[in-house]
Formats: structure tokens, C-alpha cells, sequence
């Protein structure tokens, strides 16, 4: 692993694991969720609130910090944890699924991908090189891999040019990460739907020695038995010292399955989008705060939270300010859902730790399905 960069399983408990990854900026217990602060900001909360509902590390965005405000003034002005007041570990994406989903008039070959900025139309070039190069200037703790990921379903042919572009990208990319203490490089196992190439991706990866692996590639559409599949079929072939991380997922159901077959690590922007479109997630399944049926409640989200805004404000507060808009609602749900996420991590952690991670994810799914907010 690079220097300065380490991860140790403390438990296990079927293929659950519950760990540390120790960075030089902080330790990163797991299982983690990474909030996702995409433009610099975990959208609607302050960053010591971030880190005060549990959050060891936060994921940021090399396609959009790229376009605005740019690497290099961001490095001129101290760097990424400076800039945006985090002192602690971040994780920044390579910017490679961003150009495939945001991005005009996009062109890929062999050397990388031009576009068109969705800001203002502006051209610009993305290779493994420049990915890097920018994530180096972000001041990045965990980097990733240049990469091109496919949306499913997609034709097996579609997949393998996709994961094998991936692979001599992920080569490139790891020549021109810069070395640095407490930094580490991830690899991406790609492949689409399709257990061969997620197999032939990993093996080929593992080989590069990469300080961790990350899936990609999944949550953009698939079923959730399709996501399983792949990763029942790729985590078996990982290094059991290195942290696995499952890319964009997800909803809580997801995040309890992933750990259940051995991963470490999560980012999802479901959480924060759900608290601006009025929804709450709990320990009793999901609110949707702009239903009529809160108008009157004065009961809160949920009494026994471990976040105070769950606690003391009213679902019927919470729906006035979700009905007129009110940004305050937007933060105080933000706040709700991002609580919930960490302490359903914390959770987990505590439950592999005591062999009865199983039984707890049964006693979860229970109180979702049971619970008056009804549904996970």
C-alpha cells in the first residue's frame, strides 16, 4: 500500500467485515458511507455538521471542481480540505462517469474523452493523465482510476470494450498518480452485467496492485439482483487487506446487502437529493414529508434518533416548509437522512463486531416494512 495509507479488518462475520482505513488525515471506520459533496460542499450542511452525525470522510468531484472553479486555483488556495473547510479525509471521483452523463457533444478514444462543458460549452480534454493531475493539485486522500463506465443493460460486446479501455486506463493512471504520504490510488472493476468480465477486470487489476478497489459501474439502472450478482462474483476475487468500495450506491436496503457480501465502503447522493425533494429517511422505513397526511402531525420524524432534528421538529413543521419551499427544510431533512445513513453504518459496524450482523439486518428490514413510514 502506498505510505502513510493503511487498512486493517478488525472482524468479520460471515463475509461482513468491519475495519480502519488510517490516512494521515484521520481514520476511516468501517463499513462507511461518504457523504457526497459534490461541488466542494455536502449540499445544505456545514462541514463540522457533516463530521458531527459521523462522517469520517467526504467524496468530491474531479469533472465539476475541474469546470468551476478550477484544480489550479484550488490548489493555489491551499488545496481541497482547505478550500472547502474539511480537514479530514476526502475521496475525489476521476471525473470519468460525470463526462459520460453530464457532459455535450462528448468524443472517447484510445488517449481519453473531449467534451463540451454542461456549464458553458466550453472544450476540454480528460485523459488518465489529466484526471490524475487534477485530483494530485485537489490534494486528494483516496484518488480513482480514470475510467469509462457504460449505462445497463448493454450488449456483452459494449461491456468488454468498455472494461478493457478501463483496464489500460487504469495503467496509465496509476503511472501517473504522484506518490505522495497518505495517498492512495484505487483500481475500478468494470464489466457491465456480466460475471466473465468482472472476473477478468479484477484479476487484471489486482495484478496492477492498486491500494483498493472500487465496483463501478452498477446502480445506473440495473435491478438490485443484477447488482448482487456482480458483486458476489467480484469481491471473492479482491485482496482481503484492501478496501472495496461499491460506486454511487445507495438506498439503505442496498448499503445493509453490499456489506452482507464484504464491502467497505459507500457514496450515494440519495440521501441529501431525497432531504431537497422532501423525503426523510428513518429507522422505520421512508417519509415523504409533502404528503398531506403530516399537515396536522405534531409528532417528529422519529423520537428516538440520534440526530436532534429528527427529535424535535415536528412532521408538521417539516411539511409546511417542504410545501412553501423553505430552504430550512431543506436542511433539517438533509441533516435527518445524512444522520441516518452514518448511524445505520455505526450500526453495522457494532453488529459485525458482535457476530450478529445477520440478525440485525433482518431486525432493520423488519422495522422498515413494519414501521408506520412504511417501506426501506
Amino acid at each position: 500500500m502506498s505510505e502513510g495509507f493503511h487498512f486493517a479488518v478488525a472482524h468479520t462475520d460471515g463475509r461482513a467485515r468491519t475495519g480502519a482505513i488510517n490516512t494521515p488525515r484521520g481514520v476511516i471506520r468501517t463499513p462507511a458511507f461518504m457523504p457526497v459533496g459534490t461541488a466542494a460542499t455536502v449540499k445544505a450542511m456545514h462541514p463540522e455538521d457533516v463530521r458531527a452525525l459521523g462522517a469520517d470522510i467526504v467524496l468530491s468531484n474531479t469533472y465539476h471542481l475541474m469546470l468551476r472553479p478550477g484544480a489550479e486555483r484550488i490548489a493555489e488556495l491551499g488545496g481541497l480540505h482547505k478550500f472547502m473547510n474539511w480537514p479530514w479525509p476526502i475521496l475525489t471521483d476521476s471525473g470519468g462517469f460525470q463526462v459520460m452523463s453530464l457532459a455535450k457533444l462528448r468524443k472517447l478514444d484510445e488517449n481519453g474523452v473531449t467534451f463540451q462543458s454542461h456549464i458553458d460549452g466550453s472544450r476540454h480534454l480528460l485523459t488518465p493523465e489529466r484526471s490524475m493531475q487534477i485530483q494530485d493539485l485537489l490534494g486528494a486522500d483516496i484518488q480513482m482510476q480514470f475510467d469509462e463506465c457504460v449505462r445497463l443493460p448493454c450488449t456483452e460486446e459494449e461491456a468488454r470494450r468498455a472494461m478493457l479501455l478501463s483496464l489500460r486506463w487504469a495503467e496509465r493512471s496509476k503511472s501517473a498518480f504522484a506518490q505522495k504520504l497518505g495517498r492512495a490510488i484505487f483500481g475500478i472493476v468494470q464489466g457491465g452485467a456480466s460475471e466473465s468480465l468482472r472476473l477478468e477486470s479484477a484479476k487484471v487489476l489486482v495484478e496492477m496492485e492498486f491500494d483498493g478497489y472500487a465496483l463501478g459501474g452498477l446502480a445506473v439502472g440495473e435491478p438490485q439482483e443484477v447488482m448482487l450478482a456482480m458483486i458476489d462474483c467480484a469481491v471473492p476475487s479482491l485482496p482481503a487487506d484492501k478496501p472495496r468500495y461499491l460506486m454511487g450506491v445507495g438506498a439503505p436496503d442496498d448499503l445493509l446487502e453490499a456489506v452482507l457480501r464484504g464491502v467497505d465502503m459507500f457514496d450515494c447522493v440519495m440521501p441529501t437529493r431525497a432531504g431537497r425533494h422532501g423525503l426523510a429517511y428513518t429507522r422505520l422505513g421512508r417519509l415523504n414529508l409533502r404528503n398531506a397526511r403530516h399537515a396536522a402531525d405534531p409528532a417528529p420524524v422519529d423520537p428516538l434518533s440520534p440526530c436532534a432534528a429528527a427529535r424535535t421538529y415536528s412532521r408538521a413543521y417539516l411539511h409546511h416548509l417542504v410545501k412553501c419551499g423553505e430552504i430550512l427544510g431543506m436542511m433539517l431533512l438533509t441533516e435527518i437522512n445524512l444522520a441516518y445513513y452514518e448511524a445505520l453504518m455505526a450500526d453495522a459496524r457494532e453488529a459485525i463486531g458482535a457476530g450478529r450482523f445477520e440478525a440485525f439486518c433482518a431486525e432493520t428490514k423488519e422495522a422498515w416494512r413494519s414501521g408506520e413510514a412504511g417501506g426501506g
